[in-house]
């Protein structure tokens, strides 16, 4: 969804016929300020798409920021002060701290991993696993904690996982199924094929046709056994069973990507909070 609609469509599930407790509270004219303040250690990610929220609830809103996305954070540390109709403030505040909280913690998480592999040449991905409608949000947050970003959906990538392959005849089939549909329909998109052993890596190599080669649920130990059969003819990712406390042996077996679902699907918000001032 594009970003103003997404902003649009939320601010009105959240203010529907009104914010009765601010009106019923607070003068309509009445100005103040508040700030966004840190409460947790991490990356901060959502500036961008916190001014856009104001932006769009009350054009007349003012921010000036101490920070930019991607900085580290600590807590007590201040990020932006807001200024304008305090109405206005309140009703860009709960969306404000849902966007950024969320996007934070995933861009904290994304730092943790890429700071785990450091020295090597694997990159980490993140995955399809998001939020339904919040995937852009998502995905710009595992890039600003310095990861990367696997497709971005159905349409921009062939990417045959066991399901595709059993149901296609198996992965020699799938392969030259996929190579044939990409030039039937004249796409040039990628191929990656998911393996689940090393047989099934033999035939995908010996295909010639995949981009890339993902092991999937490999331990370091086969992925390097895998690496020697691909012997640099292709890309390739690990995937499945990864955690910050492995990555790195991951990383060392010399793979070129190593997705994370837990990137996205699985993280804590980092913890702010957005107080008015006096």
């Amino acid at each position: 969804m594009e970003l103003d609609a997404f902003i649009r469509a939320a601010i009105a599930e959240d203010l529907g016929t009104g914010d009765h407790t601010s009106q019923s509270t607070i003068p309509s004219t009445q100005t103040g300020k508040a700030h966004l303040l840190v409460k947790e250690e991490g990356i901060i990610s959502g500036l961008t798409i916190a001014t856009k929220i104001f932006n769009i609830i009350d054009p007349d809103i003012n921010i000036s920021f101490s920070a930019k996305d991607g900085d580290e954070v600590k807590p007590k540390q201040i990020l932006f002060v807001v200024e304008g109709k305090v109405q206005s403030i309140l009703i860009a505040e709960r969306l404000v701290l849902n966007c950024m909280q969320r996007m934070s913690g995933i861009a904290t998480v994304a730092k943790k991993y890429v700071n785990a592999i450091e020295g090597t040449n694997a990159k980490i991905l993140d995955t399809r696993k998001t939020t339904p409608l919040l995937r852009s949000l998502e995905k710009e947050a595992v890039r600003t904690g310095g990861a990367h970003n696997h497709r971005f959906g159905l349409y921009d990538m062939i990417l045959i996982k066991d399901n595709h392959v059993d149901s296609a005849g198996g992965i020699r089939s799938a392969l030259e199924k996929a190579k044939s549909y990409l030039a039937k329909n004249k796409l040039s998109i990628p191929i990656e094929i998911e393996t689940r052993n090393l047989a099934e890596v033999k035939i995908a190599v010996e295909s010639n046709i995949p981009n890339r080669i993902m092991f999937d649920n490999f331990n370091p130990e086969l992925i390097k056994e895998g690496l020697r059969m691909v012997n640099g003819k292709m890309e390739t990712e690990a995937s499945g069973g990864i955690t910050l406390s492995n990555v790195r042996s991951y990383a060392e077996t010399g793979v070129d990507y190593i997705s994370i679902g837990a990137l996205t699907h699985s993280v804590k918000s980092l913890d702010l909070s957005l107080k008015i001032i006096q």
